[in-house]
């Protein structure tokens, strides 16, 4: 059985958010000007939350689009409903994280808690991580690799993990700059 979720995010998931703000709102900025991007102002940066249940219906057409985007068949919002559920806070399985700007969702991340035998330590896998195309280039996404980091961090997790279809350059040039490190793992699947 998983450890428990982070005491801290149990117990006010505001917290969370005045913390990440707190800390991550520089480093975005400090990261766009050494990219030589300009950041015009610090209101336009994304608010990211733990998804709340009274927030959950209006996230399910974002994981749509984001299994359209993959071009899954069939999508099923029945299922994906019973499915995403399980990971409104606090969960043993997992978070849903959604990043708001002027009040409307525009992207989320579903954060799976994971293990890693190789090195016997719970990891934290950022399963999926989708932004809304009219948000796209603006931050969010970044923003939402912070805040897992950060949820990472509160639970005491050593890294986080994520992967993207070979083909996703766009998703790759954002991660390469985040500082991760490409794994030289190959994924696999059996359908059963």
């Amino acid at each position: 059985m998983p450890p428990a979720a982070s005491p801290s995010l149990d117990g006010d998931l505001h917290r969370f958010v005045r913390s990440f703000t707190a800390s991550a709102g520089l480093s975005l900025h400090m990261s766009a000007a050494l990219r030589g991007a300009t950041v015009e102002r610090m209101a336009a940066e994304p608010e990211i939350t733990p998804i709340t249940d009274g927030e959950f219906e209006e996230l399910l057409p974002l994981i749509a689009a984001y299994q359209r985007f993959y071009e899954v068949e069939g999508i099923d919002e029945t299922r994906n409903r019973a499915f995403f559920r399980r990971f409104l806070a606090p969960s043993d399985d997992g978070l849903l994280l959604g990043a708001r700007r002027e009040g409307k969702l525009v992207g989320y991340a579903c954060l799976y808690w994971h293990f890693n035998s190789l090195e016997a330590v719970e990891s934290v896998l950022m399963n999926d991580l989708y932004v809304s195309e009219v948000a796209r280039g603006e931050g969010v996404g970044g923003a939402l690799i912070e805040a897992t980091a950060e949820v990472a961090r509160e639970r005491g997790v050593p890294f986080v993990e994520w992967s993207t279809a070979p083909d996703n350059q766009t998703a790759q040039r954002l991660y390469d700059s985040t500082g991760a490190e490409r794994s030289e793992w190959f994924s696999y699947e059996l359908r059963v």
